[in-house]
């Protein structure tokens, strides 16, 4: 069974920044992963998201403001969030997907890590 465990959240300020990490047990390089959020009473949403190719995309409100990378070596993925606002307030979860050959679908979340914007 694979793993999926987020690290980073806290509270802070507008204005300022967070990192997020999360660590995949397994062959990591073969997943695509991807930061989701969800705030109350709200849909959980993409943040954004990196192939195993290291192709990128974002939601579009956060483009120019987070970024997401991943190291192989470490089986980790990091949202870089900078300029936070308290609409950034939210659960922040860690998403590893991938597609078999066989075209089985294999999809992986972890438990979550709290981010709050707040002065």
């Amino acid at each position: 069974q694979v793993q999926v465990v987020e690290s980073g959240g806290g509270l802070v300020q507008p204005g300022g920044s967070l990192r997020l990490s999360c660590v995949v047990s397994g062959t990591f390089s073969i997943y695509a992963m991807g930061w989701y959020r969800q705030a109350p009473g709200k849909q959980r949403e993409l943040v954004a998201a990196i192939t195993s190719g290291g192709s990128r995309n974002y939601g579009d409100s956060v483009k120019g403001r987070f970024t997401i990378s991943r190291d192989n070596a470490k089986n980790t993925v990091y949202l870089q969030m900078n300029s936070l606002e308290p609409e950034d307030t939210a659960v922040y979860y860690c998403n590893a997907n991938r597609r078999a050959l066989s075209g089985n679908e294999y999809n992986y979340w972890g438990q979550g890590t709290q981010v709050t914007v707040s002065s």
